[in-house]
């Protein structure tokens, strides 16, 4: 299997009256088809590394390949492009517009894509909601589900240009015990059965036990 990620020395840095260091010299190599807990204290940069991985922030220092490219070149369209094309994301609030029906939400990464016509479109949406148990919940909008099932809507969006690489922030963390269980299930289906890979944020030492292996980090750095 082939490097999706790769970084050296990536590093963030606030540049505050006193500079706060959110992520320091982090080195590590992520394959396809890896399932991989990121851990570590309150506040220790495990959500800051994954925005950096996720090309949401940029690095103060370092370097980050996505796929075999190098970001560091890319202009805000370049990477806008890439997260379109490359990255998926599932965040602890789902962030789903509440105007809009669970199809209409998972659309939207593929209108801004603009690869596939609208009948393709709203086939593709309702194709993914069904495969995680929402047929029946295709036309109602997120305040008519209960939270695991807006989860579910959150990760068909993720889906929705079939990016090779999924990146969770805490997907279980606003969840009950059963449809935790459950969004993790369907995230280690993805690895296992659709070939994805998905780096995942978690305080759930239970959960980051269950997967392929674990980065901790603490004061921004990998221990």
């Amino acid at each position: 299997m082939s490097v999706l990620i790769k970084t050296e020395s990536l590093t963030r840095v606030l540049p505050e009256t006193i500079p706060v260091t959110l992520v320091k010299d982090v080195t590590l190599s992520i394959e396809e088809r890896e399932f991989v807990a990121i851990t570590g204290p309150s506040g220790s940069g495990k959500s800051s590394l994954l925005y950096l991985l996720g090309l949401l922030d940029r690095p103060t220092g370092g370097k980050l390949s996505i796929g075999g490219r190098d970001t560091d070149p890319m202009d805000e369209r370049e990477r806008a492009a890439t997260r379109l094309s490359m990255l998926g994301f599932v965040f602890q609030f789902h962030f789903l517009l509440p105007e809009f029906t669970a199809r209409e939400n998972v659309e939207i990464p593929m209108r801004k894509l603009g690869r596939l016509a609208r009948p393709a479109m709203y086939e593709r949406a309702g194709e993914l909601l069904a495969s995680l148990g929402l047929a029946e919940h295709l036309d109602k909008r997120p305040d008519q589900l209960s939270g695991g099932q807006r989860q579910r809507v959150a990760v068909a969006r993720s889906l929705a240009n079939d990016p090779p690489l999924i990146l969770a922030d805490e997907p279980t963390g606003s969840l009950d015990s059963k449809s935790s269980e459950q969004v993790f299930a369907i995230l280690e289906n993805l690895v296992r059965e659709r070939g994805k890979t998905v780096v995942a944020v978690t305080h759930d030492l239970d959960m980051a036990g269950r997967m392929d292996r674990r980065i901790h980090i603490v004061d921004g750095r990998i221990e």
